[in-house]
């Protein structure tokens, strides 16, 4: 097997990445709650009363599924002005779920 010496050195160097902790990768089921966790703390730290934030995640293969619960009177602060935070807390969890290899998506209900 010829092995090209440039391949060798790249996956030495992917080696020690993982071993100083800049590569992870977090076991599947995990990706649940973790992404259900930050869309918590997410939205708790908008609304009035974060005891009102539910939260639910389920896991169909390589998705995610995460539902947010507020009230409707909070709802306006979980959405934002054109959406602008609903986008945001979207964008964030799509990236949380690509570093997890699973397809995520959140669901604002109010």
């Amino acid at each position: 097997m010829n092995t090209d010496p440039q391949d060798v050195e790249l996956e030495e160097e992917f080696d020690e990445d993982i071993d100083n902790g800049w590569v992870s990768e977090a076991p599947s089921g995990d990706a649940a709650l973790q992404l259900q966790e930050l869309i918590q703390f997410l939205a708790s730290n908008l609304v009035d009363d974060p005891e009102v934030v539910e939260v639910s995640a389920n896991q169909r293969g390589g998705s995610v599924f995460v539902t947010l619960r507020v009230p409707e009177s909070e709802l306006g602060k979980v959405i934002g002005r054109q959406g602008r935070i609903a986008r945001a807390m979207r964008t964030a969890l799509m990236i949380a779920g690509s570093r997890h290899h699973v397809r995520a998506s959140l669901d604002i209900e109010g």
